[in-house]
């Protein structure tokens, strides 16, 4: 991959994927690219429908869009014989390394970015030479910082003085941001045999150099689209024929922000999206929505699926329209294994340039890796999710995030560490 002058590697790798951004279940060039780098360092690489379900994916890409996709990472610098191995979206790659008898580890990273227009401000960093090169895309959670830190990581332990002895698996994982793209991981039997896994995320108002061993407050959450049909008529001719698919979809708009809010659990609603319409004289005849519902538990959850589904069949039969809605993505809670928490905790201890460790922080969302997570929990392995402090200047997902880069050493640190505590003890 590119690299800077005067930047550790981690952070050269890091800024080449800010700059080259893809929405979830497109990562053509990142996830092409990541594949050569590890199998040109000695891992076992398998991608596409080798580590990946097609019927298990939620709101695959269209044939457009992944061809697209491929064209654009091609444009810029993709492995053409890996994209060639990850047919209709699915860019997930995972490699592995085995040395001998012992236990398997797993290790996550996520690579999507987010549909999201980079600020312009000059005090935006990445605005001093590693911006967004794709309109309207943009790194703003932390993944490219994620990649990075897991294709340094395996670059580090590729080298046979690493002293280890097992089978050490790296997740490139698609599409987290919707909750799309573990499950149709899980759903290869990739982590049926994953004794410890561990998954990391930088930032969450964590202040840099501090560790949180067990990230809390998973949320459960369906992301859900919603076509309203109506039917058109001319606008001031004979509106009284038309059905106004516009109207029942801001009915349903602000019926979904009216729900009530549970009492003994955190549930929350969004409407991220909204189009329709074809011409300002004309009773618009469709109407797309994007919503999600979120709950701090599976049934709080589905308090929330059941009062949106009779908002939006009230919104519909108000304005004499129909409506179709389509599931485009699942996250789910997570109870975390007691000893992998540990492990963390011991491991971020003993590093020198961690200046404070906590118990647990809330991550104050969702990651759909709880899947993974589960997966490996069902069939007796453990698994924890943790937090590398990073300064961020803005929330996560707005158009000015960034990261601390320096985060990213730290991060590494951590990820080996945990691989010498599960693996070393074997060597």
């Amino acid at each position: 991959m590119d690299t800077i002058s005067n930047d550790s590697p981690v952070i050269a790798l890091r800024r080449d994927m800010h700059r080259h951004p893809e929405l979830g279940f497109l990562e053509y060039r990142t996830a092409s690219r990541a594949a050569s780098r590890l199998s040109g360092l000695g891992w076992k690489v398998a991608v596409g429908p080798d580590v990946m379900r097609a019927d298990a994916m939620l709101g695959a890409p269209s044939e457009a869009d992944v061809a697209a996709a491929q064209a654009a990472a091609l444009a810029n610098g993709a492995d053409p014989a890996w994209i060639a191995r990850m047919p209709g979206g699915q860019t997930g790659v995972v490699a592995e390394l085995s040395r001998g008898e012992g236990p398997v580890l797993a290790l996550r990273f996520d690579m999507d970015a987010l549909p999201v227009a980079e600020t312009e401000a000059d005090s935006h960093r990445p605005n001093a030479g590693w911006r967004s090169s794709s309109p309207g895309r943009m790194h703003a959670c932390g993944h490219d910082g994620h990649t990075a830190i897991g294709l340094a990581l395996a670059e580090q332990l590729a080298h046979p003085a690493a002293g280890w002895r097992g089978t050490l698996q790296l997740i490139f994982q698609p599409a987290e941001e919707g909750g799309r793209g573990a499950w149709p991981m899980v759903q290869s039997g990739l982590l049926d045999d994953v004794d410890w896994f561990f998954c990391g995320h930088l930032g969450c108002f964590l202040p840099s150099g501090e560790i949180a061993a067990e990230a809390t407050g998973f949320l459960y959450s369906t992301k859900i689209d919603v076509t309203f049909h109506g039917r058109a008529a001319h606008a001031a001719m004979g509106p009284q024929d038309g059905r106004n698919a516009l109207l029942a979809g801001a009915t349903a708009a602000l019926g979904l922000y009216g729900i009530s809010r549970h009492g003994e659990e955190r549930t929350l609603v969004n409407v991220g999206r909204m189009t329709a319409g074809s011409g300002r004289n004309i009773i618009a005849d469709r109407c797309e929505m994007m919503i999600e519902v979120r709950g701090g538990s599976a049934a709080s959850l589905a308090f929330m699926e059941q009062r949106a589904q009779a908002v939006l069949e009230g919104a519909a039969a108000m304005h004499g329209c129909t409506f179709e809605t389509r599931v485009m993505g699942k996250s789910a809670g997570i109870v975390q294994s007691p000893e992998a928490v540990a492990l963390v905790e011991q491991v971020a201890r003993a590093m020198p340039d961690v200046t404070r460790v906590h118990e647990g922080w809330s991550i104050g969302g969702g990651d759909d890796a709880t899947f993974m997570m589960q997966r490996v929990q069902d069939h007796g392995g453990k698994a924890a999710y943790f937090l590398i402090g990073s300064d961020i200047p803005a929330v996560h997902h707005a158009v000015d995030f960034d990261i601390d880069e320096a985060s990213l050493e730290q991060g590494v640190r951590l990820f080996a560490g945990l691989v010498q505590s599960v693996l070393g003890d074997h060597a």
